[in-house]
This record gives structure tokens, sequence and C-alpha cells, in this order.
């Protein structure tokens, strides 16, 4: 019974249990062994008297004495030497809580304690990644916020002037639109962004027609469309999907939406939906100004704009929003794209979310 028990037993734990028995035997033996030497020492030399009466006892009463006080000191030693590292661990939390996270634990002591200790390391090393990405996150919004109203404030300040021609004040007040929507549309990729990343997976699911999605999307796309004269040959499969489809029509806007912005003009957008097994699969591909490897590398990382030209015209978190929303819908992304000759992005999604 004991050896299943034993069985069951991890092989860090049983190598810990192994350890601390070896450890205590050790104590034991030692103590045990001083004790009888001390005590056999006193007797020898008539230092402690004892008569055949009480011989036995006394000899008995010594070795406890000394083998407690004895395994007392070798146990305060020994402990101190293996705990250490138990007592650097606590300290190093405190230093983590207290909001340090460049601690870090030395290792070379037992395997378990080592094992403790990287652990320790890897959680230190990943918390000072967060709060790198939050500090750098609270700095570029702030950015992205202080732009547009430093340029509505300074439009609006001039209109209040008076003294701007019948063109000027258009212009001005075109602006001050078009900066007022570019804050409105920072303020809701914020705000889902947040809500995203503080959820692991997706509820609100129904099954809907992706086809139908895509033309829609088109149609709510069809302003910009216009505006740079893209044409768009859509060729999809009837493909039914089981997912959120408020959260998948904000992948599809970012994707074709990024498509037409960087599209030349009079240049065609070419989308196809096709169902392969369990997945379906959406290409979105554009003649557009296209990206080198560089910038292919960090398109989704947040505040992230390839084409400097553009920055007025997004906030660098659409793509941001498209890799957290694939991660939470278990769906891929890959993205083919040359300089100057256009990007094709390919998505896959599985059809039961």
């Amino acid at each position: 019974m004991k050896d299943k028990c034993l069985k069951k037993l991890p092989k860090n734990k049983l190598s810990l249990l192994v350890m601390l028995v070896v450890m205590i035997f050790s104590i034991m033996l030692i103590s045990l062994a001083i004790a009888g030497s001390v005590t056999f020492l006193l007797i020898t030399r008539d230092i402690v008297p004892i008569t055949p009466a009480n011989r036995h006892i006394m000899i008995i009463l010594f070795m406890v004495l000394v083998s407690l006080i004895a395994g007392t000191i070798l146990a305060r030693f020994g402990g101190v030497r293996f705990l250490r590292q138990i007592n650097e661990l606590a300290k190093a939390t405190k230093e983590v809580a207290a909001g340090n996270f460049d601690v870090r634990m030395k290792t070379g002591s037992t395997k378990e304690v080592d094992i403790i200790s990287n652990s320790f390391n890897e959680m230190a090393k990943e918390l000072s990644n967060i709060e790198t990405l939050r500090t750098d996150f609270v700095k570029n919004i702030s950015h992205e916020f202080k732009t547009p109203i430093a340029s509505i404030q300074g439009f609006a300040r001039r209109l209040k002037k008076g003294a701007v021609t019948e063109g000027q004040h258009k212009e001005y007040l075109d602006i001050i639109i078009s900066e007022s929507e570019r804050l409105s549309r920072l303020s809701s990729n914020v705000l889902l962004l947040s809500r995203l990343e503080s959820t692991d997976r997706i509820t609100e699911i129904s099954e809907y027609c992706l086809d139908e999605q895509l033309r829609r999307t088109v149609l709510l796309l069809e302003p910009q469309l216009h505006k740079k004269k893209i044409n768009v040959d859509l060729d999809t499969d009837v493909v039914k999907i089981i997912a959120d489809e408020e959260i998948l029509s904000h992948l599809w806007i970012n994707i074709i939406g990024n498509a037409i912005k960087f599209s030349t003009d009079e240049s065609t957008i070419k989308i196809t939906l096709e169902c392969t097994g369990n997945n379906a699969s959406v290409t979105i591909k554009d003649h557009g100004i296209g990206m080198d490897d560089e910038v292919t590398k960090r398109i989704f990382d947040k505040f992230y704009q390839g084409d400097q030209s553009r920055t007025t015209e997004g906030n660098g978190l659409g793509l941001s929003l498209v890799k957290r929303i694939l991660e939470l819908v278990s769906g891929s992304i890959e993205v083919n794209s040359e300089l100057g000759k256009g990007t094709s992005i390919k998505i896959s999604l599985p059809i039961n979310i």
C-alpha cells in the first residue's frame, strides 16, 4: 500500500521528501553520536557522579539532553541554509507587490526550489512586459487624443475671430468634423479593444450567412470606395457560420477598410469566400502601395502605422482589434505583401466557433 502511495507522488515531491528524510535522519544520527560522546566523556572523567543504582537513568537523561541541544543547533544551521532561498523568494515577492518587476531570483540550490525560482522569474518578466505595454499604451493614447483636440481647438479659435474667407470657413469646418470623427473612432476602438482584452471567450453567438455579412460591409464602405473610384470584385460561396456577428463585423470593416485606404485610385479589390471542410476562408487582395517585411511584422502592434503619410486617416488600433478578435474565435490570419504591388490577407475561421 505504501509503495502504491509513493508511486502516485510526483517526482519533484518525492525528491523533496527524500531530501527532508535524509536531512532529519542525519541530524538525529549526528545528535546521538555527539550525545553519546559527551556522556561517555563526562562519566569516564567523573565530572558527573553516577552510582550503579541510577547509572542507566542518568546516561539516558544526559544523552537526551545533549541530543536536544545538539539537534537544535544542527537544525538551526541546516534550516537556515535550506530555507534561505525561500526567505529570499518571500522578499522578492514583496518587491513585486511594491511594483518592482526587475527583481530576479538566483538559481543553483535544490531542484525543487530552482523550479519555483524559475517560475517566479518568468512571472516577473511577464509582469514587466505588461507594465511596459501599459505605459506605452497610455503614452500613445494620450498622443492620439491630444493631436485632434489641438487641431479642433486651433481651427475653432480661428473661426471665432471671424477674419476668414468663405472658402476658409468651409475648410476649417471640414477639418473640425474630420478630427471629431477621428476622435470618435479612436474612442470606439479603445473601448472595444479593452472589452475584448478583458474577456476570454465569445458568448453571444448565432448562425448567420457570412457571405451576406461581407456584402453588407462592402455597402457600408461604399462612400470610401466611391471617393477613390475603387471597384470591388466579390466572389463568395454561400457559407453559414455560428459566431458573434457583431464582433466579426468589426473584423471585416477594419480589414476591408485598410484595403481601401492603401489602394490606389481606380484599382480593384478582390474578395473571395470559400468553405473548406469546417473552415471558412476569406481572402482580400488589393493592388495598393503594399508593405515591406519590416512593416508586415509590426502591423498588429498597437498604434503602429507603417505609412506615416496616412496617420490622420487612422489610429493604429484596427489590426490590433483584428488580431484579438481572431484569438477569441480561434481564427488565423496570413499576410502576404510586396512593396508597390499590393497586399493579400487570408483569414480562416471555424464555421462552428
